[in-house]
């Protein structure tokens, strides 16, 4: 939903455009506010094409972006916002001076001047990380300098709307949270976003944000975007800093995107970095999941998987089936090395944690040395085994997800290990992912490690490709 959609916002918008432009002529204040403000496409791309022609400004987003914030029906898109922090933020980046080049013909970043949330396991000087428990929100109290990740954003002259909901401890694909509510889809009460990268899925819909800050463990990006019909991108393994973040398991911890539109993915990619790219030949072609793999998919999942398929071949890509019958214990090596990981980082903490997460770390507590190790290695045989993968097809392409709604109040204690089944192999791999939006349900195409921006670039060209041309005009 566009956060220009409805008559309450747009009346919100209009009394806050009247005050910042005070127009002696107050049709013409009108006019411009008509078409700056209802005609604009909440994308990146349509937004940054409008800020760097002036027809709108960083300032008035920031106003519109919090007036759309916890829009969802337990109010909890956001764990920590301040919207007049976040106008003081809109007014120091609007001091950005303007250039020429880039990507916009402004001299500015990509970013600069939109509304971007950031899920809350990054640190904000001036705000609390939670990492979704009051536990960590208490004792670690306010953060005094920036994450990495925050500092890129700013510097890039993002203007930043708040702190997202996560799963507690980021530990958890459903979106559910004890302490601060489960967080369900804005416009869809009945439906759970799905996690751990809830609020920020939740903060694209609402409008509240146009591009959303998550992190994929085990798939904490590719879930909440295939449930909730959105783009994602899954950064490859050790792209970008961690300096003032949580992890959860470093082995498999990486940051990325949710978005609307796959046209945006190449603007998103250069936040985590490298800022040097070598030279990658386009990919030729790709494979999709054997269907014997799909045994436990929803039908309408795998009519978008065969969808997504055709519109890959369609612009230019030849096609082929990959089987992925050794993958069957990806989830066994997967979520010992996880619990093994998160046990040391939460030490002596385990019981302010809900249950199914308090035993998860006790078990991964008791992992021993020689059974870790013995994970390793499966980890890096499997490993050699999907590089040969890559190596063959370049490109591999399956669900994100088995379902296409996960429900509020239902029993998903079994959930979990449903849904990791799908995203796990790519987390072991640790390369990058593109959540293709499907009518229903979303794709993982993925690449080799750090193919980012060529994987980018092919989802940007999917993205147009989905697009209906534009008529000549007539004479």
């Amino acid at each position: 939903m566009s956060s220009l959609g409805s008559r309450t916002e747009k009346d919100i918008s209009y009394a806050v455009f009247m005050r910042a432009n005070r127009a002696p002529d107050r049709r013409l204040a009108i006019s411009t506010y008509n078409r700056c403000m209802t005609t604009l496409p909440w994308t990146l791309r349509g937004l940054r094409t409008a800020l760097a022609q002036g027809t709108v400004s960083p300032s008035e987003l920031a106003e519109q972006a919090p007036a759309c914030a916890n829009r969802n029906a337990g109010h909890n898109t956001y764990l920590w916002r301040d919207p007049e922090w976040t106008r003081v933020e809109a007014e120091r980046v609007q001091l950005m001076k303007k250039g020429e080049g880039g990507p916009f013909g402004d001299g500015r970043n990509a970013l600069w001047g939109l509304p971007i949330s950031v899920k809350d396991c990054f640190d904000l000087a001036g705000a609390p990380t939670t990492c979704g428990v009051e536990f960590y929100r208490d004792l670690n109290g306010i953060a005094a300098r920036d994450s990495w990740l925050v500092e890129r954003l700013r510097s890039a002259g993002a203007v930043i709307t708040g702190k997202t909901h996560l799963h507690p401890l980021a530990y958890g694909i459903t979106g559910e949270n004890p302490e601060f509510g489960d967080c369900m889809q804005p416009g869809n009460p009945g439906a759970l976003t799905g996690g751990s990268s809830s609020g920020a899925a939740a903060s694209v819909l609402e409008g509240s944000a146009v591009a959303a800050i998550g992190t994929d463990t085990g798939g904490s990006i590719r879930a909440p975007a295939s449930l909730c019909g959105l783009a994602g991108y899954r950064a490859s393994l050790g792209r970008g800093d961690w300096r003032g973040g949580a992890h959860l398991a470093q082995s498999f911890d990486t940051m990325g995107w949710l978005f609307r539109d796959l046209e945006d993915a190449p603007l998103l990619g250069p936040l985590f970095g490298p800022a040097h790219v070598e030279p990658h030949a386009p990919f030729t072609r790709f494979a999709v999941i054997d269907d014997s793999f799909l045994h436990d998919c929803e039908p309408e999942i795998v009519d978008s998987l065969h969808v997504a398929a055709d519109e890959l071949e369609a612009i230019g890509l030849r096609r082929s089936e990959f089987d992925p019958s050794w993958w069957a214990d990806s989830f066994e090596i997967f979520a010992p090395i996880q619990a093994w990981e998160a046990a040391r980082i939460h030490a002596g903490h385990f019981d302010q944690f809900q249950p199914a997460i308090r035993e998860r770390l006790k078990w991964g507590s008791g992992i021993g040395e020689a059974e870790i190790l013995a994970m390793r290695q499966r980890h890096a045989d499997f490993n050699s085994r999907i590089d040969e993968l890559f190596a063959t097809h370049e490109l591999l392409l399956m669900p994100a997800t088995p379902v296409t709604r996960l429900a509020v109040g239902a029993d998903h204690s079994q959930t979990r290990a449903r849904l990791l089944r799908y995203t796990t192999p790519f987390s072991l791999a640790g390369v990058p992912v593109v959540t293709i939006p499907g009518k229903r349900g979303g794709m993982q195409l993925a690449a080799a490690p750090g193919s980012d921006e060529p994987l980018l670039e092919l989802a940007a060209r999917l993205g147009a490709q989905r697009k209906p041309a534009v008529p000549a005009p007539t004479a």
